[in-house]
This record gives C-alpha cells, structure tokens and sequence, in this order.
C-alpha cells in the first residue's frame, strides 16, 4: 500500500483528491493536513464522503511516515512549505499549485501525454494546471510534429470551482448565477507554462497565443476552443490526433460534436478537431478539478509507483 499524505486538505483539490484515494485500492492516507480545520472531522469540510471515511484533520504530520506527498495549498504555499521541512529523499511528492512548474526547479511537469517515462522516475512532480491542460492537449500533436505556424487563438471557459473554494466577488452565486465574464485577457499565468512546452515540442514557434479566458455559470469542467492556420486537410489532422493519443490512457479523439457532460466527473479530455477553410479547430473539454487537477494528480502518482495509470480513476461521466 502506499501510504499518502495531504497538505491543505479543505479545498476543491484536496476534496476531490480524498474522494478518489479513499476508493484507491492501493493507497492509505496517513494523514489530511488542515491548520483551520484541525481535529474536525474530514466529511465536516467535505460532506459528499460521508460513509466514506472516519479521519479527521490533523495539526500535525510527519513526512518519514508516509511515501508520497499531494501539496494541495494555494499557491505560493508549496516553496514556503519546503522552506520550513526538510524533505525525506524516498518521499515522492506531486505538487498541485504552480510554483513548480517550472523544471529549472528539479520537477518533472506532469503531463502523462508527453512525459509518461519521465513522471515514472521522479521523485519530484508539479501537476499543471487547469487551462494549461486542456488547451496544451488541444496543441501538442501539431507541435509535436513541427505544425504550429501561425497565431493561435483560444477562447476558454471554466467553472466556479477554478477560482478555488475560498469565495469573493466572482463566485458568489448571485453574480455567477445566468452571468458570464472575461478575465486575465491575453494575460493568464497558464499561458506561460503552454508556452514552455509547446517551445520544448517544437523550438521555432514564436507566434502569439490569444487566451481569453471566461467564467462560466456553472461549477465545474473547462471548454476550450481553440484554432490556428494549418496546411493539412482534414482527414490528415484527424488522422494526425488519433495517431498521437492512440496510446493516451484518457484522452479520446472524436468524430462528434463535444460537450462538458462528456467528461464532467471523469479524468478524461475529448478532443474534436475540424478545418474551416485553412483554420484548424480543435474543441477540448476537460472536468477542470480532476483532469485538471486531483485526476490528473492520482494519475501521476500511479505511474510514480509503476501502477496502472488507471487505477482508481475509472469513472463515469455525470451525463445526465
């Protein structure tokens, strides 16, 4: 069994993180580290596992107990952490914030559908983010065989959930309820980290990527639009997706129209791509907290301890 524990366990993430790993066949959480929550009850915070799970949230923890570590705290958080403990050489950690994501930092950036061998060695893994997965999933094929030759441009939109659980302005349900609204226009800290690997993929592209991101009126997945200019015909970019993701253990290339009850629940990513003229489209939709982020993060860690990359992982969409 692995024995895992949680650091900043009362948010979104670390929620939905405790749902999948309470039902891990493989996995033991030692301890759910919460400094607001502490001595509570885990299902206090997180109601949906009630049944489920009697831990509570703990005060403490203790690093040599366990063998891998999920740093679910906002960001920021994660190098603070590591500044006031000594990490363990045999703890594996996966980082769910962004301030690793940059490997100059020693971390492997955990995106399954590029880095498969190397997130099996490492000891050390950022998880990315949200909008960065769906969008760089809607990319990698073309840059991955040197076809990114203009602008891209993306239009993207998430969830409630995305901004977190602490509420503000944004997420309470009065605003959010029949609204939709632009933020971080061409601005959004995903599209630095898009950027660094689709520059590692495929050295010469310099165009720019136009990210508008939007927040949706309702509570989870991510929607992303995506197109650019290409030479290759319809058939041949289809052809080209398949190919690339035949071995993918969750993300799926289709024929049809998708949508957001597609994947709502699940930690897949659907693809749909189509030329228009000489733009290539490309939809890629994604449940923003688990493909793009706690899934994503339970995935890594399987391949981290050489177990099937869908244990734990396997289900159902909320189609309905």
């Amino acid at each position: 069994m692995i024995k895992v524990g949680i650091i900043g366990g009362a948010g979104y993430t670390a929620g939905e993180l405790l749902r999948l790993l309470v039902a891990h066949p493989q996995v033991e959480i030692v301890f759910v580290h919460s400094t607001s929550n502490a001595g509570n009850a885990i299902t206090d915070v997180h109601g949906g596992l009630i049944g489920q799970t009697e831990l509570r949230f703990a005060d403490k923890y203790d690093l040599t107990a366990i063998d891998a570590l999920f740093l679910c705290s906002a960001h920021g958080q994660s190098r603070k952490f590591w500044e006031e403990n000594p990490q363990p050489a045999t703890l594996k950690v996966i980082d769910l914030a962004q301030d690793y994501r940059d490997e100059s930092y020693g971390y492997v950036y955990g995106l399954p559908e590029i880095h498969r061998n190397r997130i099996s060695q490492t000891f050390r893994l950022a998880n990315p983010g949200c909008f960065a997965t769906a969008i760089q999933l809607a990319l990698l094929p073309l840059a991955a065989n040197g076809l990114l030759k203009s602008e891209v441009h993306v239009t993207a939109i998430t969830g409630s959930t995305g901004a977190g659980v602490k509420p503000g302005a944004t997420t309470h349900f009065s605003w959010r309820s029949d609204n939709i609204s632009v933020y971080k226009a061409f601005e959004h800290q995903h599209l630095i980290e898009i950027r660094r690997t689709l520059k590692r993929l495929q050295p010469s592209f310099d165009s720019d990527i136009n990210f508008v991101p939007m927040r949706g009126d309702f509570a989870r997945g991510i929607f992303a639009s995506v197109y650019t200019e290409t030479e290759l015909t319809a058939e041949q970019a289809v052809e080209l997706y398949k190919a690339f993701y035949a071995d993918a253990a969750f993300t799926f290339v289709v024929e049809r129209e998708v949508d957001l009850k597609q994947v709502v629940n699940t930690n897949k990513a659907v693809l749909r791509v189509a030329k228009y003229g000489n733009k290539l489209h490309i939809v890629s939709v994604i449940d923003n907290l688990l493909k793009g982020a706690s899934g994503q993060a339970v995935q890594n860690m399987n391949l981290m301890f050489g177990l099937d990359e869908n244990m734990g992982l396997n289900l159902k969409a909320s189609a309905f």
